[in-house]
């Protein structure tokens, strides 16, 4: 899988490294949604995209939409809680995430999922994690961006003004508090020219 990735001219290491958690930037976004956001929370995340990219059990799937079948615009993989991480640092990022946030959790990260866009023409559609118990409970999914930056849209579930992080090379956002109900969040197709990206996301057991 040969894609071409412009590394982050304020990531020059290839040391896999986290930083504190203490300087995350939260906003609220209304009916009891939030966003935790720390830019380059990852450093060395341009190592670990290429790592990523190369090793992980990629699958492509097929969903029925509407009348027909089409494929899913990005390339999938999947870790439940027992399965073991596709590197080291996944691992530390995920206990990290669980003891900052246990307190206002209640429970650890436990899966991860990741998502591969290969470029401008991968997207994933308007949605929010609702198939388990975030359609009814408070939760938080935490994601964690390498590769070059694409946009995170967020808007209210209902309409309103949408909401823009542009997300990549080591960032990472948390959407907690009723986000995943009452707000949808995308990374729509671009025209624009864009590099791979691999986001990792991390979510408690029982919220998909």
């Amino acid at each position: 899988m040969a894609m071409h990735l412009q590394g982050s001219l304020f990531d020059q290491t290839d040391e896999l490294r986290l930083g504190p958690l203490n300087g995350l930037h939260r906003t609220a976004l209304g009916d009891g949604a939030w966003i935790d956001l720390s830019p380059g929370w990852l450093s060395g995340a341009d190592e670990l995209f290429a790592r990523l990219a190369a090793e992980v059990p990629w699958r492509a799937e097929r969903r029925q939409m509407y009348e027909q079948v089409v494929d899913v615009p990005r390339l999938l993989a999947y870790f439940r809680a027992d399965d073991p991480l596709p590197h080291p640092i996944l691992d530390e990022a995920r206990d990290a995430l669980s003891a900052h946030y246990a307190e206002e959790l209640g429970e650890p990260f436990s899966t991860a999922g990741l998502c591969h866009y290969r470029d401008g023409r991968d997207s994933v559609a308007w949605h929010g994690d609702r198939i388990g118990r975030g359609a009814r409970e408070d939760t938080m999914v935490a994601i964690v961006s390498v590769g070059a930056p694409r946009d995170l849209l967020l808007r209210p579930r209902g309409g309103g003004d949408t909401v823009r992080r542009p997300l990549g090379h080591g960032d990472l956002i948390v959407m907690g508090g009723s986000c995943q109900r009452t707000w949808e969040h995308a990374i729509p197709k671009t025209t624009r020219a864009a590099g791979p990206r691999i986001s990792v996301q991390f979510r408690p057991d029982g919220v998909n």
